[in-house]
């Protein structure tokens, strides 16, 4: 399999994660520290950032997870991050997450573009049977967000994680399963399935 793919379409460019990346990332990453409000992981200084970049290329090479750097190509930018993580390859499933793209990439199609490539992919060519997709339960946009690309509501891990404040964090599953990926892609990705 391979753990350093590069996905494109017109709007978005997923390409693989590198630690010189840290440079690019920070200014978006260590400039809005809502970004990571619901996530389990905080990235509040550069030594965060080193950490989240790192972490992402070891658990690569250790064939766990393909982390990308989110590359908005209408606006010409670094937009942010995203992963393949908890890759199981005997039972043919994979999550999507580690998730965060700056606000002024947020409700403008980004996202849809960028989990059409994922999903295309994880079904396509890495013949996945599931995707899962999860967020905190309190996170409202990003339960919004999994919704409307198909994600289904499977249920809700109380006390699943520990945040970094020491507080418990309930957590919302979601998933797409591979039966499910023709009709999402005819219907609400059409656009992408069109040589879009």
């Amino acid at each position: 399999m391979n753990f350093s793919p590069t996905l494109e379409n017109r709007r978005a460019l997923l390409r693989p994660m590198q630690l010189s990346d840290v440079a690019l990332l920070a200014p978006l990453a260590l400039g809005e520290p809502e970004l990571y409000r619901y996530m389990s992981a905080v990235i509040g200084n550069e030594d965060d950032l080193l950490r989240f970049v790192t972490e992402g290329i070891q658990d690569r090479e250790a064939g766990k997870c393909i982390p990308f750097v989110v590359i908005d190509k209408q606006q010409d930018a670094i937009a942010g991050a995203t992963r393949f993580g908890n890759l199981e390859l005997r039972h043919k499933r994979v999550e999507i997450g580690w998730t965060w793209i700056g606000s002024a990439f947020q409700g403008t199609g980004l996202n849809k573009a960028m989990k059409y490539l994922m999903l295309e992919h994880a079904f396509s060519v890495m013949e996945m049977n599931r995707v899962e997709i999860k967020t905190n339960e309190d996170n409202t946009r990003s339960r919004r967000a999994i919704e409307s690309i198909g994600g289904r509501f499977e249920g809700i891990f109380r006390h699943h994680m520990v945040n970094p404040d020491g507080s418990l964090r309930n957590t919302v599953y979601y998933s797409i399963l591979k039966e499910e990926w023709p009709e999402l892609k005819a219907g609400l990705f059409a656009r992408y399935n069109t040589g879009w």
